[in-house]
């Protein structure tokens, strides 16, 4: 009687549910952490930034990388170079979630995109910190705004647009937005429907802005993130700043991580004309 032979594995299927587990894993690793409980902004404490690197293994960036964010902006390290913009962003669906460490909005549907060295990235999130993490020529400002952009690609690169606010008159986007965010006060990890949203009402469309090579404000402080800060600043009110902390209602005054060393990093400033805002 013959025995039956065990059939064989097939070696090559094998090794693509190995290579996408792999890069799942990879890419969850360059994303932020959507989860506060691990970390937080206390300046002395277990879990604040000076921590970061200490907390999990795969935060180590947080302490030893060379290209951290955010950094001073200085005119004494800019190089100017000129170069148009290349942006396309469009109105679609997204959430509105209280991360415990900020407020997010996440586009579910193509919100557009940026086209940065033949690389296209796509609108995923915003979120804000105040009082800014940048700072330009030593300057913070009240609060800024990242929007996060990421590739199709296996592995995830990440590109963020940043907008510096000072106080003043409200802002327009804010405005609209105000209802939603103090439905969320107290409600850490909630995630609600906003319908349509359009990047165009948030955007500036600065002919004038800063770019350079960082990484993640917060863990895993991933590098290797390319930073684009519009040299234009917008205006938002005492109230809308305080009610985005308010919401949050974390142990801390303040969500922005400190300046890192820049280490001979480059700066450029893109100018391609003037803006009728400054």
């Amino acid at each position: 009687m013959k025995s039956r032979s065990k059939p064989i594995p097939n070696i090559h299927a094998l090794f693509l549910v190995i290579f996408i587990i792999f890069i799942q894993a990879k890419s969850s690793f360059a994303q932020e952490v959507d989860n506060e409980r691990d970390f937080d902004y206390s300046p002395d404490g277990n879990k604040g930034p000076r921590k970061w690197g200490e907390i999990k293994k795969e935060w180590g960036a947080c302490n030893n990388g060379d290209m951290q964010s955010p950094i001073d902006l200085s005119n004494e390290r800019v190089v100017q170079i000129s170069q148009p913009e290349n942006m396309n962003f469009k109105a679609s669906n997204a959430t509105f979630k209280n991360r415990g460490h900020d407020i997010q909005i996440k586009w579910i549907g193509d919100a557009g995109s940026i086209f940065i060295n033949d690389t296209v990235y796509r609108l995923r999130y915003a979120h804000w910190h105040s009082p800014s993490e940048h700072t330009i020529n030593g300057i913070r400002y009240d609060m800024e705004l990242h929007l996060v952009h990421l590739t199709e690609d296996p592995e995830v690169k990440i590109a963020v647009i940043e907008i510096l606010y000072t106080i003043g008159k409200s802002d327009y986007f804010l405005s609209k937005l105000m209802t939603n965010i103090s439905s969320m006060v107290g409600k850490r990890h909630v995630e609600m429907s906003l319908g349509i949203v359009d990047p165009n009402d948030i955007i500036i469309r600065s002919k004038r802005f800063y770019r350079y090579m960082g990484s993640l404000t917060i863990p895993p402080c991933t590098e290797g993130v390319i930073w684009t800060i519009n040299k234009v600043v917008k205006s938002v009110s005492k109230d809308q700043v305080k009610l985005l902390r308010e919401a949050v209602q974390d142990y801390a005054e303040e969500n922005a991580r400190p300046l890192q060393q820049i280490n001979n990093r480059g700066v450029h400033l893109y100018n391609y004309g003037s803006d009728e805002m400054e």
